[in-house]
């Protein structure tokens, strides 16, 4: 039994391939009935999302497996399998898990440590688990790298800091605040980077958002959405008097808050601090304004340069991820090693009791007069003779890092107790 993973990403293929592979797979089923039946697939769980097609499985034939899933995937989307196989990527074994662990992670997404591919994981999980695709050594796998995705966003700041530009607006906003809770927001004019960072202020509990855009209309969608008020353009420099955080993007040609405006509203507001950001392009708002006490004002080019920062301290982050995914999965790959062997330990313990069992019979006449508590200390006493004896043999299979001779270990113990036929080693005395 062999755990693989087959599939293509946003590194190895196309949107075009990805999107027809995942609607074929989606609508067809991952894997063929045939292929299971005909080369041993036991297990499966399959992932699609935008950047990713991906099959996980366990296979006592994974190279037969694999053969058929590349013949079937090509077919599905009417591609040669010549000129799909350089697209797809096969890892098995421990590589296949420490893949899995590194994709939960964030650490093999377009954004280096991205939280939301952990969601679409657990949401594939509970398919497989509802479809009965999975079983003791996949669901095994799967809590695992749960565990290990929570203990690389403990253990590393991989998940820390803002990478997008809405993102990073908020995180700025925090250091200038600390909180943002009970803080109101103007916004001005209605682009998607804008929307999204208005988000990201909601879920940091701002007490009220004030809309501005060019079309009235528009202003009070979004004040609905928001539960704020809608203004006109004309009403901004009167708006911010009553905001602590500015966020504009609109379309606007020329500047819309110019230096004059801001001055005398500072006044008015007796230095309270004002924090704009101006991801417009062209700006919005005029440069000059940072130069006025209690005025903070970053543009797109302040926010890129942020990002790339905290990029360069996530890929330094994700050297430590690395190195916990590594650890993570050589545990597991000693669990899965364990298996093996697990057959072995149950006959062995199964004989030994058998043989326990029937000279318990044999000494029957003479346990008779014994009393119900000596039976049992006698049997206890048995019992603990019988742990102690097997304790060699068993931590014999179960030493790691041999794995190369398990065959030959296992064969071993089974000759040695007689295992292959377990009634001749009862019978003789």
């Amino acid at each position: 039994m062999e755990i693989v993973v087959i599939g293509l990403n946003h590194k190895t293929t196309s949107v075009d391939v990805r999107e027809r592979l995942s609607g074929f797979l989606t609508e067809k089923g991952p894997v063929p009935a045939s292929t299971q039946e005909a080369t041993g697939l036991m297990e499966s769980l399959f992932l699609t999302t935008c950047n990713r097609v991906e099959l996980l499985f366990t296979s006592e034939e994974p190279e037969r497996t694999i053969r058929d899933l590349m013949q079937y995937w090509a077919d599905g989307i009417q591609k040669s399998p010549s000129d799909l196989i350089p697209e797809i990527y096969v890892l098995r074994a421990d590589g296949a898990i420490q893949h899995l662990f590194k994709v939960a992670a964030g650490l093999d997404s377009m954004v280096i440590g991205e939280p939301q591919i952990l969601g679409q994981i657990k949401e594939a999980y509970q398919e497989s688990v509802r479809n009965h695709t999975t079983g003791v050594i996949l669901n095994r796998l799967l809590h695992k790298t749960f565990s290990v995705a929570k203990r690389i966003r403990t253990e590393t700041g991989i998940g820390g800091l803002a990478v997008s530009v809405s993102f990073a607006a908020v995180e700025l906003a925090k250091k200038i605040f600390q909180d943002l809770s009970g803080k109101r927001v103007l916004l001005i004019g209605a682009g998607e980077m804008a929307e999204l960072a208005a988000e990201h202020l909601l879920n940091n509990r701002v007490q009220k958002f004030i809309v501005a855009n060019r079309t009235l209309e528009r202003a009070m969608e979004l004040a609905r959405r928001w539960q704020g008020q809608a203004i006109s353009l004309d009403e901004i420099p009167s708006a911010l008097f009553e905001t602590d955080i500015v966020l504009s993007s609109t379309g606007a040609p020329e500047i819309i808050i110019d230096y004059s405006q801001v001055k005398s509203i500072m006044k008015q507001r007796k230095q309270r601090p004002l924090f704009f950001i101006d991801i417009a392009v062209p700006r919005d708002i005029d440069p000059g304004i940072n130069e006025l006490d209690n005025v903070y004002l970053y543009d797109i080019d302040d926010l890129q340069g942020v990002i790339q920062q905290n990029i360069a301290v996530r890929k330094q982050e994700a050297l430590k991820a690395e190195r916990i995914a590594q650890e993570e999965g050589l545990k597991f790959d000693a669990w899965l090693n364990g298996l093996d062997v697990v057959p072995t330990i149950i006959s062995l313990r199964q004989k030994i009791e058998a043989i326990r069992q029937g000279e318990w019979k044999k000494a029957g006449s003479a346990l008779e007069g014994l009393t119900p508590g000596q039976q049992k200390a006698i049997e206890q006493m048995t019992g603990s003779i019988i742990n102690k004896i097997l304790h060699a043999p068993i931590s014999f299979l179960k030493e790691a890092g041999h794995e190369d001779h398990k065959g030959v270990k296992i064969d071993q113990i089974q000759k040695i107790f007689n295992l292959n036929d377990s009634n001749k080693g009862m019978e003789e005395d």
